[in-house]
């Protein structure tokens, strides 16, 4: 589905970059849409090199992390082993279940029990992250409204698994955690030796090797590129069909409202499919990679 947008969409790119296309739609060379994922700093904390500095990012990041936590206690204390099951737990029993066939689909005995957690909290970090993208708050600090003589951010999507560096993040302990469990389950030179498939042998084994090292190094990108695009890919198409796409081209009041027609209801097309499919299928798509990168690497023969 996205392709076929894409490949529509290449015609109006082209007449967009091309100098008759520009002085023909009059573009609005002042908005900048991609702005919309720039980081401004709201709280500037350098150390050296380093930057700590509060923005956005971190705090839709603390925003995930926090309703993670809050939801995890309030399944705590909200599961009763007797009785009719409330709401809640029949919710819950039916996530707890995802991540059980997720995790004993991959994995076995100690593995699971080890990893369950872990892998039951991504997927709902994940899941936060990329629903509350779809939240409009009040964090766009480059344009403001006056409220009352307040000087009040405007409203604004954005979600932290569109900034690159958070799925990169988590990726890395997903790579880490299986290269450190599979030298522990085998050792560090049986756990080389696995890389090259059984009866391989001879002057083959080589070039097997350098591929499938070449093969972990990939799995760092694909997994988190895949996340990360697919959130961003997502939030600029309901940014250019919500709005981004008439401002940017400077119409007039009658063709700005006959595109914004048009526009207005792919958009919220797009914004039913990205909540009801995309945001729930990222996640999972994530959690199942890591579970079988996990339990590949301890698998006698991967």
């Amino acid at each position: 589905m996205r392709a076929r947008l894409f490949l529509f969409l290449i015609p109006f790119a082209v007449l967009l970059a091309s100098p008759v296309g520009a002085f023909a739609l009059n573009i609005n060379e002042d908005y900048k849409p991609q702005n919309e994922f720039k980081l401004d700093p709201w709280i500037e904390i350098k150390a050296g090199p380093i930057d700590f500095s509060i923005h956005k990012a971190v705090f839709y990041v603390a925003m995930a992390c926090i309703l993670t936590i809050l939801t995890m206690v309030l399944v705590a204390r909200r599961m009763t082993p007797t009785g009719r099951p409330s709401r809640v737990q029949v919710v819950v029993e039916g996530y707890y279940g995802l991540i059980e066939n997720i995790t004993k689909g991959n994995m076995s005995g100690a593995m699971v029990r080890r990893w369950f957690p872990f892998l039951a909290t991504v997927f709902l970090f994940i899941w936060f992250s990329n629903m509350l993208g779809y939240l409009p708050l009040p964090t766009n600090t480059e344009h403001k409204v006056d409220i009352f003589g307040l000087q009040v951010p405007s409203l604004a999507l954005f979600a932290a698994t569109a900034n690159i560096s958070v799925p990169l993040v988590l990726t890395l302990i997903v790579v880490f955690a299986y290269h450190i469990e599979g030298i522990r389950e085998k050792g560090p030179i049986r756990y080389l030796k696995g890389w090259v498939p059984a009866g391989v042998e001879g002057p083959a084994a080589g070039p097997i090797f350098v591929i499938e090292a070449i093969s972990h190094f990939v799995r760092i990108i694909s997994l988190s590129v895949r996340l990360f695009a697919n959130i961003l890919a997502g939030h600029l198409l309901i940014l250019f069909m919500g709005g981004g796409l008439v401002v940017l081209l400077n119409l007039a009041i009658v063709g700005s409202v006959v595109l914004g027609a048009i526009t207005g209801v792919m958009a919220v097309a797009f914004f039913i499919f990205e909540v009801g499919l995309v945001a729930t299928l990222q996640a999972f798509i994530f959690t199942t990679l890591a579970a079988i990168y996990l339990g590949g690497a301890v698998a006698e023969e991967h």
